[in-house]
């Protein structure tokens, strides 16, 4: 597989270059010359398949002749040691499953989705770099859960050293922890800024010559292929488990009340027959996630389409609507990890599709603050559930497209414990898996910066 930049499509990559590198040499987003197809064997045998074998089954083609298929094997074991299960909102109750399920997206070590990709990432590193003199250094921009899962992920990892830069004050007191608690090769920059001051800074770093001549850089943001490559395991597991109707038990993590905890293994939800390919509802900020969404459909997975849920920083849904992309300066919500007003990953999906194709796969619904306040508590009263606000954006937007054909799936980004402060003043007390307890333990320390380049350059030669 080769890889060109969303600028220049005359000059081809490999993977380890584009993966090592982040960011195209012309400030582009690295793709793949093409979109592979699941072999037909696979693409049959999703629902039998373990999380580890599909996710070698997607991967494999995006790295073939660079990753052995040995070692692959190995990396899948080790960063997909958890779940991605798909959970039945009203599990546990005399209730029919009618009602959307859920893709816990939770179950990793930071609690959030970004840790797949992020373990992934950090293995794969590690693999590509042996033998290496030279130390890599990331950068990474984060509105909220990229931080902490990437942080997690390269703890520890030798040769790597990483930089995180977050908007102050824009982060809960949790992320913070899991961003800048770490320490050893984990370093946090507190910008004074917003997510995408931050994300401009990361981006303007990449171009820098004396950066670029000092330090060998990279990213581990969705901006990263080989973050994105890894996300699309997981609709493609989904999708097959949905396909067939069939869900999971609750997880050690799952944000239930006791008395509505219920054993779903086995049952069905929805009432397709024959079963249909699954909508999912992907609550979305800087459109990674979507991206690899798009990316497990077009390889075959059994997905019809997708739901973009967005808060009020719409511009994707705007986009859709009329044809026309138009940034934006990005607005603060309680949903603050799709706080993004010039979402990064639109580059790739317009380098795939254009806007009549991306119609056909995409509906845009923004949702606000007071709407996704009052779905957390209907959501908690009827079903016993504890959504966060990223999924409760989800689970709006759905309510909000009635016309969708066959069953529905929310992805459902992160626990509500680490947005404990919001979610709790409508639910009371939530379920504290112990990924967020370990964390709530750390202490955070971080420098502050202005949004300025030469701060962060400053902060990078001389660390």
């Amino acid at each position: 597989m080769r890889y060109y930049s969303t600028k220049n499509s005359g000059q081809a990559f490999s993977f380890s270059e584009a993966a090592l590198s982040g960011l195209a040499p012309d400030g582009g987003l690295f793709i793949p010359q093409v979109i592979p197809r699941y072999r037909e064997t696979a693409k049959n045998s999703l629902l039998s398949m373990s999380f580890p074998e599909i996710a070698i089954e997607t991967i494999m083609p995006f790295v073939e002749g660079e990753i052995p298929g040995s070692v692959l094997e190995d990396l899948c074991a080790e960063a997909f040691s958890f779940d991605a299960p798909l959970v039945p909102v009203n599990s546990g109750l005399d209730k029919p499953f009618s009602e959307p399920a859920l893709m816990e997206l939770f179950h990793g070590p930071t609690a959030a989705f970004k840790d797949f990709g992020a373990r992934f990432m950090a293995r794969t590193f590690s693999y590509l770099r042996r033998g290496a003199e030279r130390p890599l250094r990331i950068l990474v921009a984060t509105s909220g859960d990229t931080g902490g899962a990437v942080a997690d992920g390269f703890f520890g990892v030798e040769g790597i050293s990483v930089t995180i830069l977050y908007p102050k004050g824009r982060v809960s007191e949790l992320q913070e922890k899991q961003i800048a608690g770490l320490g050893g090769n984990i370093s946090a920059l507190a910008v004074e800024g917003s997510f995408d001051d931050c994300q401009a800074m990361v981006k303007s770093a990449f171009t820098d010559r004396r950066l670029q001549e000092q330090l060998a850089l990279s990213s581990a943001n969705s901006i990263n292929i080989s973050r994105l490559i890894p996300q699309a395991v997981y609709y493609s597991a989904v999708a097959g488990k949905a396909q067939s109707g069939r869900c999971d038990s609750d997880g050690e993590a799952t944000p239930r009340t006791a008395s509505a905890r219920g054993t779903a293994a086995g049952t069905t939800f929805g009432s397709s027959a024959p079963k249909t390919p699954v909508t999912f509802c992907v609550p979305s900020g800087n459109f990674g996630n979507l991206t690899a969404g798009l990316y497990a459909l077009s390889m075959g997975a059994p997905i019809a389409g997708f739901i973009a849920a967005t808060n009020i920083n719409k511009t994707v849904p705007d986009y859709l609507e009329s044809g026309e992309y138009k940034t934006r300066i990005s607005r603060a919500t309680i949903s603050n990890a799709m706080d993004v007003g010039a979402p990064s990953n639109f580059e790739r999906m317009a380098s795939h599709w254009n806007h009549a194709e991306l119609r056909q796969m995409i509906q845009g619904v923004f949702v606000t603050d007071d709407e996704t306040r009052q779905t957390i508590k209907e959501v908690y009263q009827n079903y016993g559930y504890y959504l966060d606000p990223h999924g409760a954006v989800g689970w709006t937007a759905v309510k909000k497209t009635p016309d969708i054909a066959g069953n529905v799936v929310v992805a459902a980004t992160a626990h509500p414990a680490k947005f404990s402060e919001t979610v709790e003043s409508i639910t009371g007390p939530t379920p504290v898996p112990a990924a967020i307890k370990k964390a709530l333990g750390r202490t955070a320390q971080a420098e502050t910066i202005p949004v300025d380049l030469s701060a962060l350059r400053d902060f990078l030669l001389s660390t």
